[in-house]
């Protein structure tokens, strides 16, 4: 039974698109609300066994991959999304499993959401907004200060599809553009009009930093204590990536000291923002719910892409998005 079925470990999305895009293709796709390890493993075991698993936010880690792979077993994990930080890829390498991503689907809509956050940020159109409602007309008392794009450097943190559709639509409106990232050849930024720039670099130079970056253990608090100290006073920061990429408490304290001017914030560290959290009462905070991602036609696209990576892959089709280091080695055990 294994050798055609497809599960689906977890999905919040309305649609069966996922389903039917296995089912159309004529292998079996099996549904499961599987959000922990033993839920990912017993899901397997239930539907007979299974060669790919399609996994929004199960955690996919070394100890599922010995329980479900194996000759017979698992040999694609499809995750639906563009990060992938809740799967081993390191451990599936080593078990011969390739794991896919689905990194075009809401390249537009993250950009255009950064785009926003940093205008809304940078213009202070929240805390307008709240003086209008609250009966007070002040139009010079943005908070924080209202930015010039022509007198204002923004560091893009990451360039891949979003970071560099990031950088291109900030100087378009004038901004001056930082970029750094470490595995992108400088030349590459140069020749898109921007100015590459180490990370210490970058922080001592921009009034606002925006994070595209992939969550890693280098990357985690990749914004914490000590390099929010290093950046410069009144510093905006944009994060629509992975929440932990930010140390919230620090992010926090930063802007209560005054040190950070505000942040704008799609993504957090646990989701949904806890009711607890102090960024929920800075207001020099902009708070969307990890929204920027959205739009009708992504929500379509989504569950397709995530479904043909595992069709096309039991089909022996290439599957251009495996993330694997060293992927032709995997196919060849």
């Amino acid at each position: 039974m294994s050798s055609d079925t497809v599960v689906i470990t977890d999905c919040d999305l309305p649609s069966t698109a996922c389903e039917d895009t296995v089912g159309a293709a004529g292998l079996r796709a099996v549904g499961a609300a599987a959000r922990t390890e033993e839920e990912v493993v017993e899901a397997v075991r239930a539907a007979g066994g299974a060669q790919a698993l399609v996994v929004q936010w199960a955690p996919i880690t070394a100890r599922v991959l010995d329980a479900v792979g194996g000759p017979g077993g698992v040999r694609l994990v499809s995750r639906m999304g563009i990060g992938y930080d809740m799967v081993d890829v390191a451990a599936a390498t080593e078990r011969g499993i390739a794991v896919a991503n689905t990194p075009t689907y809401c390249i537009e809509e993250v950009a255009s959401h950064t785009l926003a956050m940093v205008l809304g940020l940078g213009r202070g159109l929240v805390g307008y907004d709240r003086d209008v409602r609250a009966g007070r007309w002040a139009p010079t008392a943005a908070r924080p200060a209202a930015v010039r794009p022509s007198t204002t450097t923004v560091g893009v943190v990451g360039y891949g599809r979003i970071g560099s559709e990031v950088a291109r639509g900030l100087a378009a409106l004038g901004f001056r553009v930082l970029v750094h990232d470490p595995v992108v050849p400088a030349a590459d930024v140069e020749a898109a009009g921007h100015l590459p720039a180490s990370f210490e670099e970058l922080l001592a130079a921009v009034d606002v930093i925006t994070l595209h970056a992939p969550l890693t253990d280098d990357t985690r608090h990749l914004l914490n204590r000590d390099t929010l100290a290093s950046a410069r006073p009144g510093v905006l920061v944009v994060n629509t990536c992975r929440g932990p990429l930010v140390d919230e408490e620090a992010l926090a304290d930063a802007i209560e000291a005054g040190h950070v001017g505000g942040a704008a914030l799609d993504v957090f560290a646990h989701e949904p923002l806890p009711a607890g959290s102090r960024l929920r009462s800075l207001d020099t905070v902009v708070l969307t719910p990890h929204a920027a991602w959205f739009s009708p036609e992504a929500m379509a696209d989504l569950p397709v892409h995530t479904a043909r990576n595992a069709v096309d892959f039991l089909a022996g089709r290439p599957v251009p998005s495996v993330v694997n280091p060293g992927f032709a080695r995997v196919l060849a055990r």
